[in-house]
């Protein structure tokens, strides 16, 4: 069954992993997306679009960047559609704005669902060195990944492959995850699948990252420092501080292994140098 005209919410690279891979593999693209306003970035605070903006842009389809999704513009213009997709939106969505499509809205988180709810998933996978990670479509309902589950697919990393760098995660969960939804719209369209309550007693719970989890105490367990790179290293990055001339520094790590069951330092960048060998900074 033919996927009919539906609105995509989202904001980040994930979603726009997602739709890529929907389009090239699929031929599923949205009619319409829904994404977060251009926000200052860096330290020039530059007015940047979000990423899936911009692939919207390159597809030549129409966006919405609405800063309240109560606004009765917006909600006039989306309350035609049948159904509605989310994917990493970043933002809570009323329930006045889930109720609108008769499909309803549907939700791609990456993770195990009840497990790794709310705003860090994969950076929490990767932080418990999870032995089961994988992807669910879920319902919407109000409350923080709380709806039933539609699908859910384990995914499996090759041999060693896991753990990895969260955009290595993040992409293979995309790619999986655009791969479950294609299989499960033709069966939600035509109401022959049945989503499942969720086993709420079971669930665990990830926060907003900010900036100061990315420090790293080097003399913690060399597995749990290495993990921390991995899942930080595109964001907030590990860091490390150091006392030079009486002052206390910074040194954000940019090249790290694992090896020998120790956490081995390759490079890092000194606050207020260029980059350089960990084993010239020691000296």
């Amino acid at each position: 069954m033919k996927t009919p005209p539906f609105v995509f919410f989202g904001t980040s690279r994930f979603s726009v992993i997602l739709l890529e891979e929907l389009k090239d593999k699929f031929n599923i693209t949205p009619t319409l997306i829904v994404t977060a306003p251009d926000r200052p970035v860096g330290r020039k605070q530059i007015i940047t679009p979000p990423p899936v903006k911009e692939w919207a842009i390159e597809n030549d389809i129409d966006t919405f960047q609405p800063e309240k999704l109560k606004d009765e513009f917006f909600l006039e213009e989306i309350k035609e559609y049948e159904l509605f997709i989310v994917a990493s939106y970043g933002k809570i969505i009323p329930q006045i704005v889930l109720d609108l499509p008769k499909l309803g809205t549907i939700n791609v988180h990456p993770s195990l669902l009840p497990s790794y709810r709310g705003a860090s998933p994969i950076q929490n996978q990767i932080l418990n060195n999870e032995s089961q990670v994988g992807t669910t479509i879920m319902l919407m309902d109000a409350q923080m990944d709380h709806g039933p589950i539609i699908s859910q697919k384990k995914v499996v990393f090759d041999e060693g492959k896991f753990p990895a760098s969260y955009s290595d995660v993040e992409e293979k969960l995309a790619e999986e995850s655009a791969s479950l939804l294609a299989e499960v719209l033709p069966k939600w369209v035509s109401k022959s699948i049945n989503p499942k309550e969720q086993d709420h007693e079971k669930a665990t719970f990830t926060k907003i990252i900010e900036k100061p989890d990315g420090e790293i105490n080097l003399e913690d367990e060399p597995l749990k420092n290495y993990l921390k790179y991995l899942a930080y290293h595109e964001w907030p990055k590990t860091f490390f501080f150091f006392e030079h001339e009486d002052k206390k520094l910074r040194a954000v790590i940019t090249e790290a292994v694992f090896e020998d069951g120790q956490f081995i330092i390759k490079k890092v960048i000194p606050e207020g140098k260029k980059e350089t060998d960990y084993k010239n900074f020691l000296k």
